[in-house]
């Protein structure tokens, strides 16, 4: 019987219908390489398999969203936790190794190889049931918001093959009224027959505020084209049909973003996160799920470098001190910090002061704005330290 090894290294090249794990020794010599049903039997199998060839294992993934949950949440109940190796680094390591031929087996391999010759990866945690349903439903609002912008888009491209003039005079990813017109009238034909008090009911009869202000909008745009264009008929319909797709989607957002700050309110810092000027219910989720379990960081630094707002230097040849972002950062997490940073500028306070400060020593706007956002950093982080909310007198946050 062969003597059990001290620790091997297991890589996990993830995928939806299947896994598949390879497992390597200190020398590099494959161990065990198999095709995991993305099952739980199978996965549990597997996992007791591969934890039989040593005492300690290494685990990577390459994945760490859905198709690995159930995987990840198996390998959490067996007290183990799996590192995260990029597919981009799986990539530029495949060349170091013999052959050109992909395959999963070949990837699973050199994700535990990866994972054997570097030490620096980020672990996965498993999140707890709160931080789980803010990703899904933070996941779910931004498919919406993605659909949106699409659906706008098309409407405004359809618009201006046959009523340009009406394109220009609103602002659709922003007006309701403009939209709720568009669910009955959408040709300068048709708006001019319906006569200013009748269009104006329109709206109005659909709880859109400022409706007359709509109603002669769309008239006086009507007034500059006369012209009948070809495909209007279809095209109209079209806009029609986008319209309401588009109220649609904007009542199913209000209902997720209730979701969002209800789900988001029960965690026992929502009051202190939310605090932070610049920061509602929506961002303060997107940082819960971004940032993880905050004791993984050792300091506002560490956090701040996750966010890629900490630059690091790329010296060559004489030129140093040449400092660049990260290469490997969190960018849903820095896009919470600068979305909150720019927000709390609009008013008057040490946010905006500190902003027209760096103005002021020469720096470009999207230079200051990241400027204020490292400087948020570091006073979440201490708000969440000490379990405190923010407040704006200065004297009080060194309390």
């Amino acid at each position: 019987m062969s003597r059990q090894r001290d620790q091997v290294w297991a890589g996990i090249d993830a995928g939806k219908g299947h896994h598949w794990a390879a497992v390597v020794d200190d020398t590099g010599a494959a161990l065990w390489s198999r095709k995991i049903d993305n099952d739980e039997s199978a996965i549990l199998t597997a996992i007791g398999e591969i934890l039989a060839l040593a005492d300690r294992v290494a685990w990577a993934v390459d994945i760490s969203g859905t198709a690995s949950a159930l995987l990840l949440a198996l390998l959490a109940a067996h007290g183990q936790k799996p590192g995260y190796v990029p597919g981009r680094t799986v990539n530029r390591m495949s060349g170091a190794y013999r052959g050109e031929a992909k395959s999963d087996a070949r990837d699973a391999y050199v994700i535990a190889e990866t994972a054997r010759v570097r030490r620096d990866f980020a672990a996965i945690d498993v999140p707890a049931q709160l931080a789980a349903d803010l990703a899904l439903l933070t996941a779910h609002r931004t498919d919406l918001v993605a659909d949106r912008v699409r659906m706008i888009n098309r409407l405004r491209d359809v618009l201006t093959g046959i009523f340009p003039a009406l394109e220009r005079a609103f602002d659709y990813s922003a007006h309701k009224g403009a939209l709720v017109l568009l669910t009955g009238y959408q040709t300068p034909a048709a708006l001019r027959r319906r006569g200013r008090a009748r269009l104006t009911a329109w709206p109005a009869n659909r709880g859109v505020r400022g409706a007359d202000a709509v109603a002669a909008t769309a008239l006086e745009a009507a007034g500059a084209q006369h012209t009948l264009l070809p495909g209007e008929d279809v095209a109209a319909q079209i806009v029609a049909d986008l319209a309401a797709q588009i109220l649609v989607l904007d009542d199913r957002l209000k209902g997720i973003d209730k979701q969002i700050k209800a789900t988001f309110h029960a965690h026992p810092q929502a009051e202190i996160i939310e605090s932070l000027p610049g920061v509602g219910p929506i961002l303060g989720a997107e940082f819960v799920v971004a940032a993880g379990d905050l004791s993984a960081y050792a300091d506002a630094g560490h956090l701040a470098s996750a966010a890629g707002l900490v630059p690091v230097p790329r010296d060559s040849g004489r030129r140093t001190g040449n400092l660049h972002r990260p290469k490997r950062y969190s960018r849903r997490l820095r896009r919470v910090f600068y979305l909150s940073a720019q927000t709390s500028i609009i008013r008057d306070g040490p946010n905006r002061d500190f902003y027209l400060k760096k103005r002021g020593e020469g720096l470009k706007h999207v230079q200051a704005i990241i400027a204020l956002a490292r400087r948020r950093v570091s006073v979440l982080w201490a708000l969440l330290r000490d379990n405190r909310v923010f407040t704006p007198d200065p004297a009080a946050q060194t309390a």
